[in-house]
C-alpha cells in the first residue's frame, strides 16, 4: 500500500520496522525495501520477497555518522574523512562488522556496508524507529532498480505492508560502494558520488574487489536488467535503418541521427549527466514495458557519474 509520507505514515513503517516487518521508502539515489538491520528473521523476510540470493549483502543505513559504532568496530581514518565530507549522501562504506549484525546481512562476511541517506524521509523513519534499518532496492533481484513509490508496488505489490511515498528519487542510481577491509581501500561499486570527487579527498583507489564473491551489493555481472534484451552502441548510427523500426532507443542526450526507431527516451535534454542518472531506471521501465524486440542504449563518457552510468548499463546488457 502506497501512502504519501505524512508524519504519521512515518510513524506507522517505523512501528512496522520495530515489529520484525519490512517497509519500502524513498533514498536519495533508489527506493529502498527496509527491515530492522539487528533482527536476523525480518532481514531474510527482504531476502524472500526479492527472490535474492543469500549470497549478495545487504546495504545498512544509519539515521547519523554517531551510529557506526552500533554496527562496526573500526574506522579507519580515511573512512571517517570520507563518511565526514560525503554524508548524508550516495557513498556506502565497508567496514568490520560488529557483533551486532546478524550474519544474513552481511551475507556471513566479516564486513559490513553502511551509509547514511539524504533524503527527508529515509532520515525521518531512521530515527523514528530508533534501529539501523537494512535495505536493497525495492524490486525483485536482478531488475531495474525503482526511483518512485508506484514502480515499487507494480514489482512488490502485496508482499510490501507500506510504501511510503517521497516523491521521484533524486539521484536515480545507487550509491557508491569504497571498502576499507584491505590496507588500499578500493571502489567496488561505481555510483552518486564520483570517483574523482572520492580520490581528490582520499587519494587513489584500488579499482575491484579481491575475489569472485561479492562483498557490496551490485557486484554481479548480470544486474538492473529490464526483461528486453538491452545493447549498447557509441552512437544512434550505429544502428542499421533497416533495425530500427522494432528497436527502441535510450538516448542520453539529443542527437539528430536519431530517427526511426520504434520508441526514443530521451535522458537529458541539455546533455547534463546528472539528468541521465535520475532518469535512466524510470526510462527502463518504460522502455521494458513496450514492445519492443530489443533496446538500445547510447553510451556516455565514463567520466564523473558517467561511469555509474556505463556501470549499469553494462550489467543490464550482460
Amino acid at each position: 500500500m502506497i501512502r504519501p509520507a505524512s508524519p504519521d505514515a512515518v510513524a506507522t513503517a517505523a512501528d512496522l520496522i520495530r515489529r520484525g516487518s519490512v517497509v519500502a521508502f524513498p533514498t536519495e539515489t533508489v527506493y529502498g525495501l527496509g527491515a530492522d538491520a539487528t533482527n536476523a528473521v525480518a532481514v531474510a523476510r527482504i531476502f524472500a520477497i526479492k527472490a535474492r540470493p543469500a549470497f549478495d549483502p545487504l546495504i545498512v543505513h544509519l539515521h547519523a555518522p554517531a551510529q557506526l559504532a552500533l554496527v562496526a568496530t573500526s574506522v579507519p581514518p580515511a573512512a571517517a574523512v570520507l563518511s565526514e565530507r560525503f554524508w548524508p549522501g550516495p557513498l556506502t562504506i565497508v567496514l568490520p562488522k560488529a557483533a551486532g549484525i546478524p550474519d544474513v546481512v552481511s551475507a556471513g562476511l566479516p564486513s559490513v556496508a553502511v551509509r547514511v541517506p539524504d533524503h527527508a524521509v529515509a532520515r525521518a523513519l531512521l530515527a523514528a524507529a530508533g534501529t539501523p534499518i537494512a535495505a536493497p532496492s525495492a524490486n525483485p533481484f536482478g531488475y531495474v532498480s525503482p526511483t518512485t513509490a508506484a514502480h515499487v508496488e507494480a514489482q512488490l505489490g502485496t508482499q510490501v505492508p507500506l510504501i511510503l511515498d517521497g516523491g521521484a528519487c533524486r539521484v536515480g542510481v545507487e550509491s557508491t560502494i569504497v571498502s576499507f577491509m584491505t590496507a588500499e581501500p578500493a571502489l567496488l561499486r561505481p555510483g552518486g558520488i564520483a570517483l574523482e570527487e572520492i580520490e581528490r579527498v582520499i587519494g587513489p583507489l584500488r579499482l575491484g574487489a579481491d575475489s569472485a564473491r561479492p562483498s557490496a551489493p551490485g557486484q554481479l555481472p548480470h544486474h538492473y536488467s529490464p526483461r528486453t534484451p538491452l545493447e549498447i552502441v557509441a552512437r544512434p548510427e550505429d544502428v542499421p535503418a533497416s533495425e530500427r523500426t522494432d528497436t527502441a532507443l535510450l538516448l542520453p542526450w539529443p542527437d539528430p541521427a536519431a530517427h526511426g526507431f520504434a520508441h526514443v527516451e530521451l535522458l537529458s535534454a541539455d546533455g547534463a549527466l546528472t539528468s541521465v542518472a535520475a532518469n535512466l531506471f524510470a526510462a527502463l521501465r518504460r522502455l521494458d514495458a513496450g514492445a519492443h524486440r530489443r533496446i538500445v542504449a547510447v553510451a556516455v563518457p565514463e567520466t564523473g557519474l558517467g561511469r555509474a552510468i556505463m556501470d549499469r548499463l553494462r550489467r543490464a546488457a550482460a
